[in-house]
């Protein structure tokens, strides 16, 4: 795709245009559906997703759709063979099965720093949904990560988003990234993320992400408490992601050291003082 036609595709309004990223930040946070490892061509390529996943270089990612979606539910990708290649380990969590990856088929991999605590939602809604609420404790600062994968149906969706910010708001105040394929393509008063408000930004993430091949719709998003937390946020548009799964992964770029000094203060900054999740 020309890059004038993915100009004026991310520019329309309610989405974020190229001209609010910023230059800044210091943690990476992704976010890729991987479409249980089938492509666009139909194949069944786990490698070839471990690649792209690679490509992104994260040091947070949230993967949807890691396992399969039937009987043991096992894990659909060799965990062992991205932490040598990406240096990504998944944060550990209670899955429904042995051989499983993620909660309701999200997993979260982190590169650098420490997890503090981890909380596994289970969404409301016709569909069985979850969401992994996790607690990290970053050389800038702690960080939130809420990543979620939600429904089809527009009001689960809204009952969804509204269980998030209410678990959101159990928890000590801290920088907050919501971040998943939240299924939603609608900005403003029409969108199923309206809840969401004003905690975070709907619109603030909405940059186009599927179909991989050309990408129209904001279903993946990645949202920012304060608004101004994530200073970027792009599409990883790489051939092999075109090909990969039927989404791009969306990746953004976390202020988090400037959001700490303002707004936390210093002295909160450093150092793990939680104990790691077992």
């Amino acid at each position: 795709m020309s890059s004038a036609a993915l100009a004026a595709i991310r520019n329309r309004r309610g989405h974020r245009p190229f001209s609010a990223n910023r230059d800044g930040g210091d943690t990476v946070i992704a976010s890729y559906n991987v479409h249980k490892c089938v492509g666009v061509d139909r194949k069944f390529d786990p490698e070839r997703v471990a690649a792209v996943i690679s490509e992104i270089d994260a040091d947070v990612i949230a993967i949807q759709e890691a396992d399969k979606r039937f009987g043991a539910r096992s894990g659909l990708l060799d965990l062992t063979a991205l932490e040598r290649d990406s240096g990504l380990i998944p944060v550990p969590i209670m899955t429904h099965s042995t051989g499983g990856h993620g909660w309701h088929g999200n997993m979260l991999m982190i590169r650098k720093g420490t997890v503090l605590n981890v909380r596994q939602l289970k969404l409301p809604g016709v569909e069985p949904r979850g969401a992994l609420v996790v607690n990290f404790d970053f050389p800038n600062g702690r960080l939130r990560v809420v990543a979620a994968h939600f429904g089809l149906l527009k009001r689960s969706r809204q009952l969804q988003a509204k269980a998030v910010l209410a678990s959101v708001a159990q928890e000590e105040e801290m920088p907050t990234v919501l971040i998943g394929d939240l299924n939603e393509w609608r900005v403003g008063r029409r969108s199923s993320l309206s809840p969401l408000v004003p905690v975070f930004d709907p619109a603030a993430g909405a940059v186009p992400s599927f179909p991989s091949r050309f990408p129209v719709l904001a279903l993946d998003r990645v949202l920012g408490h304060p608004h101004d937390l994530v200073a970027a946020v792009e599409v990883h548009d790489s051939p092999l992601a075109r090909v990969a799964s039927d989404h791009l992964p969306i990746k953004a770029h976390i202020d988090l050291q400037a959001i700490w000094d303002r707004s936390y203060g210093n002295a909160h900054r450093v150092g793990a003082t939680a104990e790691a999740v077992r």
